[in-house]
């Protein structure tokens, strides 16, 4: 079985090789190895191949009886043996033809994992936020995130950037924009949910739910727009006035959440002008907005 493991190593002669040593003592063989520099200690990230019935326990045993700390491991695949620099060439090329894919991108590329559960090992995890305007894209996982790496996080959020800007992607809502044949959209606000409607017809709607008690000032918002009049701004204006309708019910935030591979979401929030956080775990895209400061939208 592969495991990727990361570990803090003190940066004195022979602190690898002991790692190394331990590792071959316990039957466990090193296939991959990344060196990640400090100043007074050394990020490695190492490509494992354990015994079948080894799981994070026996890991972080071996490699802290080695003097490592600050240990994470997730199992991976083949994959992980990539070289390094290859993989960010991919992704940049990636980002380059679709910019929108930035937060799956880099999700997978930083090895992001899903929120560990009670009693899990190494359960504080490590955020890394990259600004792709006013959008903030973050990733998290338990192996804390190296200097490097935050260096080339930013990299390629400015390039993202770039991309857009280079495409004039506007960052103001499109709310009189005409679509289709000529058509306007009008929005209506109803109670807890603003509705586009298309001569009459129903193409996009947005619904403020209930705060939880857990988060008071957070209202989960659901928004679609019939496939038939996406990419058409309307789920822009429809974020908007669903931002403004859950300011006037008092929340501070909004909250969405929908698959890792929507390329529409990051585009949407830019267009919307609104200052966002959007976070990957475990294959689900959440965003983040707050609302506090916005016009009220009456209902």
């Amino acid at each position: 079985m592969l495991w990727r493991v990361r570990t803090t190593l003190p940066d004195r002669p022979g602190a690898l090789a002991l790692l190394a040593r331990s590792c071959g003592q316990a039957g466990v063989n090193i296939l991959g190895l990344q060196i990640f520099p400090g100043v007074d200690a050394v990020t490695d990230e190492l490509v494992l191949r354990a015994p079948e019935e080894w799981g994070r326990p026996e890991l972080a045993g071996l490699v802290e009886s080695s003097g490592g700390r600050v240990v994470g491991a997730v199992r991976c695949t083949e994959a992980a043996l990539t070289d390094q620099p290859t993989r960010y060439v991919q992704a940049a090329r990636t980002i380059l033809a679709q910019p929108a894919a930035f937060p799956e991108v880099v999700a997978m590329l930083f090895d992001a994992e899903a929120d560990p559960g009670a009693g899990q090992l190494a359960a504080v995890q490590d955020v890394m936020e990259m600004a792709v305007g006013d959008v903030q894209v973050q990733v998290r996982r338990t192996a804390p995130f190296t200097a490097t790496e935050h260096a080339r996080g930013a990299a390629l959020a400015e390039l993202v950037s770039d991309v857009l800007a280079r495409a004039r992607v506007s960052a103001a809502p499109v709310a009189g924009r005409r679509v289709g044949a000529g058509a306007r959209p009008e929005y209506a606000a109803d109670g807890d949910a603003v509705t586009a409607l298309i001569d009459g017809t129903s193409v996009g709607l947005a619904v403020v739910g209930a705060p939880t008690a857990a988060e008071p000032g957070v209202r989960p918002v659901s928004l679609r727009v019939d496939p038939a009049w996406q990419r058409r701004g309307i789920g822009t204006r429809l974020l908007v006035d669903a931002a403004r309708l859950a300011s006037s019910l008092g929340a501070a935030e909004i909250v969405l959440s929908t698959r890792a591979d929507n390329q529409a979401v990051l585009p949407m929030v830019l267009a919307a002008g609104l200052r966002g956080r959007i976070r990957m775990s475990a294959g689900v895209l959440t965003v983040r907005v707050a609302v506090r400061d916005l016009k009220p939208l009456p209902v």
